[in-house]
């Protein structure tokens, strides 16, 4: 059975911002704890080619891999995919903001898998880590986003 994992944030900021700062690939090793290099590759109308790189693991070893996301804020969401799927037969990524009463957005992520049999994990274990990491950067996300709506409001 493909592996399906969906995590979601409430963040007290603007939508423009939490829009704004969340599809800055450029940024991500700045909102993200776990990438030390964003590179953006192509772009081509709204879609974006990038390789994303990791901190090194306790192994030592670094990961790296590429993706290609397409924004639509009419519809506020983003389609995301990896570029060859490497261990994945295919990790398709999507994004979704929805405003809520408070003020703030909902920002919701759904990846959708498969690991190739002969990947180092099985879709389980893949599950249990995208969340295990979700966890950690939906919060850090939430800080880093609400810290700048903040600083903007104290202008």
């Amino acid at each position: 059975m493909p592996g399906h994992v969906e995590n979601s944030i409430v963040i007290d900021a603007p939508f423009d911002l939490v829009w704004e700062m969340t599809n800055d690939v450029e940024s991500w090793p700045d909102l993200f704890s776990e990438y030390s290099a964003a590179e953006i590759l192509t772009r081509e109308g709204d879609t974006v080619r990038f390789r994303l790189t990791m901190h090194p693991d306790e192994d030592g070893n670094v990961w790296s891999w590429v993706s290609e996301r397409t924004p639509d804020v009419e519809t506020r969401t983003v389609r995301a995919h990896r570029l060859p799927p490497g261990p994945f037969e295919y990790m398709h990524i999507n994004w979704s903001y929805e405003a809520v009463p408070s003020g703030g957005v909902r920002m919701t992520w759904i990846q959708d898998f498969h690991m190739r049999p002969e990947a180092p994990v099985d879709d389980a274990a893949m599950e249990a880590r995208l969340n295990a990491g979700t966890k950690v950067q939906m919060p850090l996300i939430k800080e880093r986003v609400e810290s700048a709506a903040h600083a903007r409001s104290d202008r």
